[in-house]
């Protein structure tokens, strides 16, 4: 197998996967600290809730049409040019939000970000082709763990800075980092060899193809799409409860929440492991019960109180676990469908993931408003229950990455 960097079976240096993993979680980081800040940027603009979660929405949608247009590039541009570069599109759209007079503006400078902060999917597949295949699992589950730190702590950051300066404040220091570490993207990724000669629409049509004609692939897409549509429709929904009547705290709370969760992080990497002993199907099954669960011990969370607030942690916590951990999964089976057009195949899964996540935060906000944290909880668990059922009630075509391989290669 030839990867990436036109080399078979060569080694990653861990300082190469810290600075990767470093990298997916300043970039995935811009998608998630809206979602803190959202109370801040109603009360600073004068808007309702619903008018200021528009703001996450955008910026997933965004991040969603992002991975349909852009990533399939990684496939056919250089990877140190196409990295440095979006993350330098970033950083500038991330100075134009934390400028933005008003929500109309707002809204798009933060769907430009979206647009354009789609590094990790870029990534994953670049570091795929680098090590073994019984290495992927590890490495996904780093470069995972990586963005899942840009997903929990930004939010930390985001609604300690945001309740101390403001909702802009949070906006300005996410644009240094995003310049910095285009910088440093800028010195240490290696020259890379594209793996394709497609043209641009050729390449754009390639996903929606591989949709067609792999079936292991449309089913990591439903399983991720779900799942990640029921957590981001709880994050979304977490500020409002927080700041709410039941709990009446501050933006930080919402932050400090999820760095409880930081430690996600140390879970993806063992994921992946399990992953590549015990192969996706099995992980994906436990993560699915995981997140079911999570939604059981999250209704207790309108309690309010010492009971409710332990139920947040714990119920938010599994779901972290499930969702991420899933993740890995899904990403370890399609990596192992066509090594040549890896991209493309994360195209098609991320494109799916996001727009599930773009719709959860739309259903976590009016589920919200209409039906109250109950109602939260029920999408979730109705979320999970599907991707269950198809797990539950369909023979998958094979549970392990090596025995694709080897089927594809009979």
């Amino acid at each position: 197998m030839i990867d990436a960097f036109g080399q078979a079976g060569a080694p990653m240096s861990r300082r190469l996967l810290v600075l990767l993993a470093l990298t997916c979680g300043v970039a995935v980081g811009n998608i998630y600290f809206p979602q803190t800040i959202s109370p801040l940027v109603a009360a600073g603009l004068h808007v309702g809730g619903d008018s200021a979660a528009l703001v996450v929405t955008a910026v997933q949608i965004g991040y969603a049409a992002g991975i349909f247009l852009l990533v399939p590039l990684g496939d056919r541009l250089p990877h140190r040019w196409l990295v440095v570069t979006l993350l330098g599109l970033t950083g500038l759209g991330l100075l134009t939000a934390c400028a933005a007079p008003a929500m109309p503006p707002l809204v798009g400078a933060s769907a430009l970000v979206g647009v354009t902060t789609v590094v990790a999917p870029i990534i994953g597949p670049m570091a795929a082709g680098l090590v073994a295949e019984d290495q992927r699992g590890m490495v996904s589950g780093t470069l995972l763990s990586g963005s899942i730190g840009g997903m929990l702590l930004s939010r930390t950051v985001a609604g300690a800075i945001g309740q101390w300066w403001g909702w802009r404040a949070p906006y300005l220091v996410a644009a240094m980092s995003v310049l910095i570490i285009a910088v440093v993207m800028a010195r240490v990724l290696p020259t890379t060899r594209p793996l394709s000669g497609q043209r641009y629409p050729a390449l754009l049509a390639e996903p929606l193809r591989l949709l067609r004609a792999e079936p292991n692939l449309r089913r990591s897409c439903f399983y991720q799409a779900t799942i990640f549509a029921g957590f981001s429709a709880v994050w979304t929904a977490v500020a409002l409860l927080l700041t709410g009547p039941t709990y009446g705290l501050g933006a930080p709370a919402v932050g400090m929440l999820a760095l409880v969760n930081s430690g996600t992080m140390l879970c993806t990497p063992v994921a992946g492991g399990q992953v590549d002993r015990r192969g996706s199907d099995v992980v994906n099954l436990v993560c699915l019960l995981g997140v079911m669960a999570s939604a059981a011990v999250l209704a207790f969370a309108r309690l309010g109180g010492p009971v409710g607030l332990a139920a947040l942690i714990l119920g938010t916590l599994l779901l972290d676990i499930g969702m991420q951990s899933g993740m890995v999964a899904n990403q370890v089976r399609i990596y192992a469908l066509r090594p040549e057009v890896r991209s493309r195949l994360n195209t098609a899964y991320m494109t799916c993931s996001y727009l599930g996540g773009s719709l959860g935060s739309w259903l976590g906000v009016h589920a919200y408003a209409h039906f109250g944290w109950l109602g939260v909880c029920a999408v979730l668990a109705l979320l999970a229950a599907m991707p269950l059922a198809r797990h539950l009630t369909s023979a998958p075509a094979t549970g392990h990455p090596r025995a694709t391989v080897a089927r594809q290669n009979t």
